[in-house]
């Protein structure tokens, strides 16, 4: 049986037992209220803070570390394995994008933990970008995507993506009417979707499909192992490590259920990357078209010309330089590490934290210098590796098919 189809059935047991999430549409970024996008904050005029009935619940502000179970897909797009392939084709197939050589994996790189090797992910051709590109590997878990979490489901965030300017800067209307223009996808739309020629908001469900299936699968994670009762998959620098995490590292107060995020955005103090001041025209193009493109204004700009993270989303002050909460699971594969990749290492990681953070203007007052010794942070280490598969989670770029003139 192949990972795909124990994933399709894994999911389906899980969705007999719960009922449904919210769905894709619902989901989507541009409905949400402000409690929804920065839950346990009361906002007037909004709705109380709630999860949607029947979600799962893999994340809370005081969740017990947990073993990962399989994602339940919306209701308005269920899975299937027809449709998960198609989603793959999809999401190798650079025709998906503005001049038709940026598929998903150009920035999402199988053989690179699902991201990039560099600090800054990929620009489009004739730009450079300016964020450190997002692993996909479980991203199926999250309630909110982006570093700014702008997106709050699979099915939305991959249309941003092809669309953005700076990544895969696609137009609708061309990328549907290269689908058309191949028969085998003309077929395969036809067969899940019922259509005469292929929507392209039916290629974003496909590929949310496929996403659903990058997970990680417990029974090759450590940690997941140890959860289920074998004492022996942890090390014991591991399980020390275990112990700081919950205790004297104090990790576990944003990284906690199984996801290992509480999915809220916090200010950190990251030092900013060397892109914000660079003297290169093309990532100082990108650096301000995303600020005033954002509604920054450009007496802010000259007097902060940084990434502001989910003020862009909410435009408060008191949400400048908060970026989401990354989950820690496959970090042996994922680095570079943070929201610009400023660090390349586990242990560069856990100095930074070591030392209480950096300076940020709207800083979390959770982050307190830890004085950890030498063999404590080798230990957080060691058990921030046993959140990673034995094995990396690759897959194949499968052949596309060939597009053909018609009439």
């Amino acid at each position: 049986m192949t990972r795909i189809a124990k994933l399709l059935i894994a999911a389906a047991l899980a969705s007999t037992a719960l009922s449904a999430p919210l769905s894709a549409q619902e989901a989507d970024a541009d409905n949400r209220t402000m409690d929804d996008l920065v839950p346990g904050e009361t906002y007037p005029n909004t709705a109380e803070n709630k999860l949607t009935e029947g979600a799962v619940e893999t994340v809370s502000t005081d969740a017990p570390l947990a073993r990962l179970e399989p994602p339940v897909a919306p209701p308005d797009n269920p899975m299937s394995e027809a449709k998960v392939e198609l989603g793959r084709m999809l999401f190798f197939d650079p025709r998906l994008s503005g001049n038709g050589t940026m598929p998903c994996s150009a920035c999402h790189s199988p053989d690179l933990g699902w991201g990039t090797e560099t600090p800054i992910s990929f620009g489009y051709p004739g730009t450079t970008h300016w964020r450190n590109s997002q692993t996909i590997l479980n991203a199926a878990y999250y309630n909110k995507l982006f570093w700014d979490g702008s997106k709050t489901s699979l099915e939305s965030q991959a249309p941003s993506a092809a669309h953005g300017a700076v990544a895969g800067n696609g137009d609708d209307s061309i990328m549907e009417m290269r689908l058309a223009f191949i028969p085998e996808y003309v077929t395969r739309f036809k067969e899940l979707f019922g259509t005469e020629n292929p929507i392209i908001a039916d290629a974003w469900r496909a590929i949310a499909a496929y996403q659903r299936t990058i997970v990680s699968d417990p029974q090759n994670v450590p940690f997941d192992r140890f959860m289920d009762g074998d004492e022996t998959a942890l090390s014991e620098e591991a399980k020390r490590g275990l112990d700081l995490f919950k205790g004297k590292a104090n990790c576990a107060s944003c990284h906690n259920g199984a996801l290992f995020s509480d999915q809220q955005f916090y200010d950190l103090g990251v030092p900013q990357n060397v892109i914000m001041d660079s003297t290169d025209p093309l990532q100082q193009i990108t650096v301000r078209w995303e600020n005033y493109s954002k509604g920054v204004t450009e007496e802010m700009y000259y007097s902060d010309p940084g990434d502001m993270g989910l003020y862009y989303v909410t435009k408060r002050q008191t949400d400048r330089y908060k970026f989401r909460v990354p989950s820690l699971r496959e970090l042996t594969y994922t680095g570079p590490y943070m929201h610009n990749g400023t660090f390349e290492t586990l242990a560069e990681v856990v100095d930074f934290y070591n030392e209480g953070g950096g300076e940020g203007v709207n800083k979390t007052e959770l982050l307190k210098p830890l004085g950890l010794d030498d063999q404590e942070k080798a230990d957080l280490v060691a058990f921030l590796e046993s959140l990673s598969s034995d094995e990396p989670i690759v897959d194949q770029e499968p052949e596309l098919p060939e597009i053909q003139a018609r009439r």
